[in-house]
């Protein structure tokens, strides 16, 4: 018998309700290769452009409108293909237009676009122009094709460009039936030739094609992202097929893997599904041990009543994109936290104990031991050494904003300015406020607990009812910024300017005085003015101060 799933995690694997059937376009005409939906006309979709977007996004779709104008000058038919018209049909608005031209062969198309900006050939061996005019807009414009599989990687592809294939044709080389959507603009109709409109309705990941679908393993990890991203159910012979490919994935660069996975972290409201459905999948399990590990590792009730580690994981990263928009992270912070946030707890794995002296499950230096998990997890997606050190630093450290917290709030002790220094130096590159979005996310991603106010399991005073903010976040950051540490870390209190001036010559010691001078500013703060008096007092021999400030910090 198969065993049945924690109650909580089953919540990870519902799709979003339907989509009523008065909210999507109607039908228009039923043929037999294909249903014409009517979509929205181009003067209201440039008005909610103008309106819900901005009037640069308004000038942009209206320079799509003239270039498909053209094209119907001249003879052709151009659709708008992909996103965007999924986007429609979902009653969202696109910033990204791509374009299909039928009836017209290349050669032409690039006369005809060469009116509008300057051309890109760089994808022509491929069908693909792209024109980006003098006010920054880029638009790809395509032929229609067929992709066949020749060779290893996703560049092994025969591509066949034909102006005069037939709009399903075209449209069954794209991965799942919704992205087979394509528009005409001027007329408002949108084509729909595998049931795509019906699989947004009712939120399905079908694939269009099974075959082609096996040309590229990295659909797997895209299937994943839409998972995230629209509250999708995977459809049972989607998930057999994505289920077979996953020893191909193995194949794949990690740049690619990695472009994939910031996409499901960052794109979607509930980042949770897309990693539950890899987790379904097998992905989790063939590739990334570290992570699958969680789910098999418990946690104290009384504090995680949500369960295993794997679901404690999977409330914290949608808590961090809330935190994320709430805060109003610029990309890189928003990339760091999301990652720290996914990676906080990987230390559980190896010190998750049943504690017979204090009668409960343990996790002691959980935050210290998630490095190495941490590093061999982002060394396999090849992360960029900066981002690396980042997210290693606030998964060793997540824990400490709370701590300092509660320990002043609850038990009155006194948090030195320079234990904030040392924060701040020991996170770099990561910084104070990263780390209290990581702290907040993790503080957030639990429960439900039937007590609230229990004060051992964190909750108060960091959180109150309504929600008005992670308490010790707000604390910490304001604290950070009093010291001028929120994101960086402080400045040396003695600079190599400073020692000269006084009369000593530049050598290697230099970097070990100034080190040390910080040091004790932080842990016995001394004011700067202290410092320089020993210093000064001692300004004969660089080795004798060195060695008072070194008893100073052994004194003490």
């Amino acid at each position: 018998m198969e065993q049945r799933k924690p109650i909580y995690e089953r919540t990870f694997d519902r799709p979003n309700s339907e989509i009523p059937k008065e909210k999507i376009p109607p039908l228009i005409e039923a043929r037999e290769e294909m249903e014409v939906y009517r979509g929205v006309s181009s003067e209201e979709y440039a008005k909610r452009m103008e309106y819900e977007v901005s009037l640069e996004a308004r000038a942009v779709y209206e320079r799509v409108l003239d270039i498909c104008r053209e094209v119907k000058k001249e003879g052709g038919t151009a659709l708008l293909v992909g996103g965007c018209v999924r986007d429609e049909v979902r009653g969202e608005l696109s910033r990204d237009f791509d374009i299909e031209v039928y009836g017209l062969e290349a050669e032409k198309i690039e006369k005809i676009f060469a009116d509008f900006g300057n051309v890109n050939e760089v994808g022509k061996t491929f069908g693909i122009l792209k024109i980006s005019d003098p006010c920054g807009i880029d638009i790809d414009i395509s032929l229609p094709r067929t992709d066949s599989k020749v060779g290893e990687g996703h560049k092994g592809f025969a591509v066949k460009a034909d102006p005069n294939m037939s709009i399903k044709e075209a449209a069954r080389r794209r991965d799942f039936t919704f992205n087979t959507l394509s528009k005409d603009p001027l007329t408002g109709e949108i084509f729909d030739a595998y049931g795509g409109i019906e699989d947004l309705r009712t939120r399905t990941l079908r694939v269009t094609d099974k075959e082609l679908f096996r040309d590229d393993s990295l659909r797997v990890m895209r299937g994943a992202q839409f998972v995230a991203r629209m509250g999708l159910r995977i459809e049972l012979e989607t998930m057999a097929l994505m289920q077979d490919m996953v020893d191909d994935l193995e194949t794949l660069s990690s740049e690619r893997m990695r472009a994939e996975w910031n996409k499901l972290l960052l794109k979607p409201d509930r980042p949770s599904l897309g990693l539950q459905a890899l987790f379904n999948i097998g992905v989790i399990h063939k590739l990334y041990p570290e992570l699958a590990d969680l789910r098999d590792t418990p946690q104290e009730h009384e504090w995680h009543p949500e369960g295993d580690v794997w679901v404690h994981t999977l409330m914290v990263v949608d808590a961090a994109r809330e935190v994320i928009r709430t805060h109003d992270l610029d990309k890189e912070s928003a990339t760091a936290v999301m990652w720290g946030a996914l990676c906080h707890d990987l230390g559980k794995v190896s010190t998750t104990e049943f504690s017979e002296e204090k009668g409960r499950i343990v996790s002691h230096a959980h935050d210290i031991k998630g490095e190495e998990p941490t590093r061999k997890f982002l060394e396999k997606l090849g992360f960029p050494k900066r981002l690396t050190e980042k997210v290693v630093k606030l998964v060793k450290d997540h824990l400490t904003p709370n701590i300092m917290y509660l320990n002043t709030v609850r038990k009155g002790e006194k948090i030195t300015d320079g234990a904030f220094r040392r924060l701040a130096k020991r996170l770099e590159p990561a910084t104070i406020a990263e780390c209290t979005y990581v702290a907040e996310a993790d503080s957030l991603g639990r429960g439900p607990f039937l007590d609230p106010k229990h004060a051992d399991q964190f909750l108060l005073p960091v959180v109150t009812e309504p929600y008005d903010g992670f308490a010790g976040g707000e604390w910490a950051r304001k604290k950070a910024i009093e010291l001028n540490v929120l994101q960086k870390k402080a400045k040396t209190i003695v600079r190599g300017k400073d020692l000269i001036n006084i009369g000593f010559e530049p050598s290697a010691k230099f970097g070990v005085l100034i080190k040390l001078a910080d040091d004790v500013r932080d842990s016995l703060g001394w004011s700067r003015e202290q410092i320089m008096g020993v210093i000064l007092d001692n300004r004969h021999s660089i080795h004798t101060v060195i060695e008072k400030l070194s008893n100073l910090l052994e004194k003490n």
